[in-house]
């Protein structure tokens, strides 16, 4: 199915289609980890990745998936892999090698800064540089002859930090120079960096894409030139794959992303406008609201909303952060996030990455995943626990 449809058709339709073998109207899950082989298979390439051979070379229930988000994405191929940093080593480990330079944002996932601040640099040789790219001049100065990938995640986790894709995206190819977008907090549904001009969007599709918190993915979506290299490099004999039912549940939660992510974006903004009324809330990070640092070049690549992502802070001390989330009756305490249940997490002050944070979250802050809930009960939860603590 064409791009000439909308969104919301295309996440139900695209990889689905009538089982030839039953006329069911969804597609089954094909557990089987390996396909028949022809009558001569002694010519057969056993890492090929085009044709139903292994399952660790691509099982059918993927190649469905990766049909359906590299449309929604805007791309022209997708690899659908175990998770979100599997996605990630694999794109990093096909991309660079002993000698080469990376730069990447400041704020970003703990697992991306270890695997390009420790794991790559230490290990491989590869040479990297982290830069705040909320200024693209910071890219601009950050870049070498031997670059070879800029990273950036916009929004940052877990500050909310906004990047500018198209500027980057600019300064980068006038370097011959990729570029890839971590696009987890915003999905698809707000923001397609592919679109922006972005060599690779990475999504982390056990949040927002999944959506019910029942099952683990990633993605990379590019050009099918540079995806068949990390195929070649990285699915096959890294091994990452993603299960058949978990690519069969990312399927089926994927079709209400639209729906999911217009509640989520409205539930957002009314809860950051909320807490930014608060007088013992010391701030609010969210993209959406007008004297967010972020809002100007956010309002101009994410569209129809700004996503389901706050992060706060109290005036309060470490202990009553805590005592504060004991109290929530309805979010819940967990990692993760994207998930229909809203979700928050307390990020003490210290985090190994504090020092590069802003003076706003220097003394520890929440990151609060705002699920779909009717939002009058999401700010009567919240606001009974602030109560309990003697904070409102």
């Amino acid at each position: 199915m064409t791009n000439e449809y909308g969104f919301r058709t295309r996440a139900v339709h695209v990889g689905n289609e009538i089982d030839e073998g039953t006329k069911a109207l969804k597609r089954p899950i094909n557990m089987a980890n390996s396909y028949e082989l022809p009558y001569d298979p002694s010519s057969l390439n056993w890492s090929d990745a085009g044709s139903n051979l292994y399952t660790r070379n691509g099982g059918t229930n993927q190649k469905y998936l990766q049909e359906r988000l590299a449309s929604l994405e805007g791309g022209e191929d997708c690899i659908v892999l175990a998770s979100g940093v599997s996605a990630l080593s694999a794109l990093f480990f096909a991309n660079l090698n002993s000698g080469d330079h990376i730069v990447f944002s400041d704020i970003t996932y703990i697992a991306t800064y270890r695997l390009l601040n420790e794991l790559f640099n230490n290990k491989y040789g590869v040479e990297t540089t982290m830069v705040d790219t909320s200024d693209p001049e910071n890219v601009r100065k950050a870049l070498r002859p031997n670059t070879k990938l800029v990273h950036i995640e916009t929004p940052g986790n877990p500050t909310l930090k906004i990047s500018d894709i198209r500027k980057i995206a600019e300064i980068c190819h006038a370097n011959g120079t990729k570029l890839s977008v971590d696009n987890t907090f915003a999905s698809p549904y707000n923001q397609r960096p592919i679109e922006l001009g972005a060599d690779f969007c990475v999504e982390s599709l056990t949040k927002y894409v999944n959506g019910h918190g029942d099952a683990m993915g990633g993605a990379i979506i590019g050009r099918k030139f540079d995806l068949d290299e990390i195929r070649a490099q990285s699915q096959i004999n890294l091994g990452g794959v993603i299960s058949p039912f978990n690519a069969w549940l990312i399927m089926r939660g994927s079709v209400t992303l639209p729906l999911r992510m217009r509640a989520h974006n409205e539930n957002a903004m009314e809860i950051a406008k909320h807490l930014k009324s608060l007088p013992c809330v010391s701030f609010v990070s969210y993209p959406g609201l007008d004297d967010d640092p972020g809002h100007e070049i956010a309002s101009r690549q994410m569209s129809p909303g700004y996503g389901g992502m706050i992060s706060f802070g109290l005036k309060a001390n470490h202990d009553q952060h805590n005592e504060f989330v004991s109290h929530l009756k309805i979010i819940v305490s967990a990692v993760s996030l994207g998930h229909d249940e809203s979700l928050i997490v307390f990020l003490g002050e210290d985090d190994e990455r504090q020092y590069l944070f802003d003076d706003r979250f220097s003394n520890g802050f929440f990151r609060f995943s705002v699920g779909i809930e009717d939002v009058g009960d999401l700010i009567e939860d919240i606001d009974q626990a602030l109560k309990q603590i003697g904070l409102l």
